[in-house]
């Protein structure tokens, strides 16, 4: 089941908190290492460090 979006604020320092239903939807838990770039148009993506390199290898999950 996915969750209805969460409507976040950005902090004077820049920084948002996540909601952990949503880490733990998209199988992302704390101390995990993440790769956050812009995807244009107000997007930011989030990727698991561990799946970005996988897949630079072309081996999927590490």
């Amino acid at each position: 089941m996915i969750r209805e979006p969460a409507e976040l604020d950005v902090d004077e320092a820049g920084r948002v908190e996540l909601p952990l239903g949503i880490l733990a939807e998209a199988g992302i838990s704390p101390g995990t290492r993440l790769l956050v770039f812009s995807d244009g148009d107000g997007r930011i993506v989030l990727r698991r460090a561990e799946d970005a390199i996988g897949d630079l290898l072309g081996k999927g999950t590490l």
